[in-house]
């Protein structure tokens, strides 16, 4: 047990290290929901349990089991930033995450594709098309919190969108298109990164980033969740739904009979049917 005047150094997932502040996990479990008497319980029971040097992935997985036993739809709104790093191991889940976060926004959306440039052909992460207007994205995953998104990338980005670009200029169907170049990352992108791309003209979406309407805005706004934020399902299960292109919970919404093959009783079926909608009504 720590000695609550102690002033308590913690490892960030960078590496970092930095004191321990209460008021912080304090705002971040009022921004999943709850209330000050559930936060200052939560806070002061991770203050006594805190030992020098303990990371922050445990804090968190000790506060979401509090949290849990209190409110569970309070819980899910905690896990919302964790659950992109269960995405993985590759980026496919995410790409597809957005692209349907982009058809809610009304976009026509391609996922994965090969198209020409004027001198090469590009792989695009997701391309979304509507009102005249393409978005083409690059897409950069990490299941590495403390990760981020370096120069190297816009730099290589902002010159693959230029070639696809110059070659639709010269196609008729985009005769009256606009274009615009994207990195979409559920991490951080370092300083040089963010001004290059304001320089450059590049769009960046992390996060937290651009701050205010960030990818955490951006699902939040369109009610797109990745299905690894459910409880109630197993990694496995949740891992073949995502084989199957099921990314979201909306899609699983959509889908329910996908459950189908796992063989779950009628109980359990109707256990995660309300979590889901749970997620989507919040």
């Amino acid at each position: 047990m720590t000695n609550t005047n102690q002033r308590i150094t913690i490892r960030k997932a960078s590496g970092e290290t930095e004191p321990f502040e209460a008021s912080k996990l304090m705002q971040s479990l009022q921004r999943a929901g709850a209330n000050e008497k559930t936060a200052l319980e939560i806070s002061g029971n991770i203050k006594e349990w805190l030992t020098e040097g303990v990371n922050t992935k445990k804090i968190y997985a000790r506060a979401f089991r509090l949290l849990r036993q209190r409110n569970n739809l309070h819980a899910v709104r905690y896990k919302l930033k964790r659950s992109l790093y269960e995405l993985g191991p590759t980026g496919y889940p995410f790409e597809h995450l957005l692209g349907e976060i982009l058809k809610r926004k009304g976009y026509r959306v391609e996922v994965g594709k090969v198209i020409e440039g004027r001198c090469i052909t590009h792989e695009m992460d997701v391309i979304a098309t509507g009102n005249n207007e393409q978005l083409l994205v690059e897409c950069k995953y990490s299941k590495d919190q403390g990760k981020h998104v370096s120069i190297q990338v816009p730099l290589y980005v902002r010159a693959r969108i230029d070639d696809i670009v110059m070659k639709r200029k010269e196609m008729p169907e985009y005769s009256n298109y606009s274009f615009s170049g994207w990195i979409a990352t559920n991490t951080r992108f370092t300083s040089d990164s963010v001004e290059y791309a304001r320089c450059s003209g590049l769009h960046l979406l992390g996060w937290n980033y651009p701050s205010g309407n960030g990818l955490k805005e951006w699902m939040e706004k369109e009610k797109i969740f990745p299905l690894s934020i459910l409880n109630q399902l197993a990694q496995n299960q949740k891992n073949r739904l995502m084989e199957q292109g099921i990314v979201t919970c909306l899609q699983l919404h959509d889908n329910l009979h996908a459950l189908d093959e796992f063989g779950l009783s009628d109980k359990k079926l109707k256990t995660i049917r309300n979590e889901i909608e749970q997620v989507l009504n919040y």
